[in-house]
């Protein structure tokens, strides 16, 4: 038995990590023989000294394997999930694990919630009456199988090494570390027994990774890791310097991913990203051969209704009412006050303060701080113009909807203050950026 202090030191002093010290390290997160110090000086050392490819991939595969890890003999198509690195309006997993299922793939997409200034895709689910993110094991398997996509929360036998570690950089200044980040996604998503993964990585002001530098290093990290782990991955870095879609927070944006599914309304940028990572993952799945037929394929289960019918089925098979897109003002929770956020100039938008955004949904409630913080889910802004709308002087340029005045008035000074109006606008950021694939281990 290696001791503690000695794995901690061969990483402070910048050496390569062994299989053998690796493993010490994840069974000590597990069993306490790291205590809390130690854990801290660990991942510190890694912040400091950073990890290789292969040091990353034996980090990953210990932490999943510290807990359950699920396999799918009785599924007869591929397994594919994505994960996204979060951002503000981000309800892109509901569209598309209903569209890439439509299609006959098998999405077991385990989510988290939000903290900080990014939505939870759980706690978005949690607005819908009767839904249930935690059922057992055997249940979600089984809804996988007769729908072909189930989201649920993270149980606590999904890489426990992870939960540990997480709750300790969190309090240790060692979140920012692309190796510990890549781990932290990875263990989890792989436990879910996958054949494929596609990541998007969100870049700008309202994203974890707000330079494309910082994007880029995560991404391929990522894609090192996942294909080194044996699962094909590939990651799209995303535009996230202005909220995706034209809603933020919780129920609201199902609502909006209702309208989406249904055909009632799409945005155009968010369907840009949905078709940019649904096209991978069902090339990825050996569903489609290229871009042009996985995009065809897209717009059939969109237009036919059948990737509406899924995500209908998945809604009702986990908790949720069999009518959801017949009546989501009847199981879901409205605001007390909505309220015009009107243009106090003419122009064009020509930026977002995306970040100051997401954080106005949580300071009316429709966030959390603390994990253990209860949530609002009825709380936050939709009918948002696009950055290069055109507005005129006392246009309608988004909507609050608050349950309190004094929120109310919070909230649509920080959406003003939050959006840049000018007289004109000539450069666009891209919706979708780039494609990062696996290159040689470094």
């Amino acid at each position: 038995m290696i001791l503690p202090q000695e794995i901690i030191r061969n990483k402070r002093d910048g050496r390569v990590l062994s299989n053998t010290d690796i493993q010490g390290f994840v069974t000590g997160l597990v069993d306490g023989s790291f205590n809390d110090a130690q854990v801290g000086a660990m991942a510190m050392a890694i912040v400091q000294q950073g990890m290789n490819v292969d040091e990353t991939v034996a980090l990953t595969l210990q932490m999943m394997d510290s807990g359950d890890v699920l396999a799918w003999p009785e599924l007869d198509g591929p397994i594919v999930d994505k994960h996204s690195t979060g951002g503000v309006g981000d309800k892109v997993s509901f569209m598309l694990a209903a569209i890439v299922a439509a299609n006959g793939a098998y999405v077991p997409m385990i989510s988290g919630r939000g903290l900080g200034h990014t939505g939870g895709t759980v706690d978005k689910l949690e607005s819908i009456s009767g839904f249930n993110v935690q059922p057992t094991t055997a249940q979600f398997k089984q809804i996988v199988k007769d729908v072909g996509m189930a989201i649920i929360g993270q149980t606590s036998n999904i890489a426990p090494a992870d939960k540990r570690l997480y709750s300790i950089r969190d309090i240790t200044a060692t979140v920012e570390s692309v190796p510990l980040i890549t781990a932290s996604i990875l263990s989890k998503k792989l436990s879910a027994g996958l054949n494929a993964l596609v990541m998007d990585v969100k870049v700008g002001n309202g994203a974890m990774m707000q330079d494309m530098q910082a994007s880029k290093e995560l991404a391929q990290s990522i894609v090192n890791v996942a294909n080194g782990a044996g699962v094909k991955t590939q990651a799209i870095i995303t535009d996230m310097n202005q909220v995706l879609g034209n809603t933020a927070g919780n129920a609201l944006e199902i609502k909006e991913t209702l309208d989406y599914l249904s055909g009632e309304y799409l945005d155009p940028r968010l369907h840009e990203v949905v078709n940019a990572l649904a096209c991978a993952m069902l090339i990825d799945a050996n569903i489609a051969t290229d871009t042009a037929r996985a995009t065809q394929l897209v717009k059939e289960v969109l237009n036919n209704g059948k990737a509406a019918e899924v995500f209908a089925k998945m809604i009702a098979q986990m908790g949720g009412p069999s009518d959801l897109f017949d009546a989501p003002d009847k199981y879901m929770p409205t605001a007390n006050m909505i309220t015009d956020i009107k243009a106090p100039k003419t122009g064009v938008i020509s930026a977002m303060q995306t970040r100051d955004i997401g954080m106005a949904v949580v300071t009316m409630g429709g966030g959390r701080l603390s994990n253990e913080q209860e949530i609002d889910h009825s709380v936050g802004f939709d009918q948002i113009t696009p950055v290069g709308g055109k507005v005129t002087v006392g246009d309608v340029i988004a909507r609050v909807h608050a349950n309190s005045a004094e929120s109310l008035a919070v909230a649509k000074g920080s959406y003003l203050n939050s959006v840049h109006i000018s007289d004109e606008m000539n450069e666009f950021n891209p919706v979708v950026y780039e494609t990062i694939a696996e290159n040689n281990k470094a």
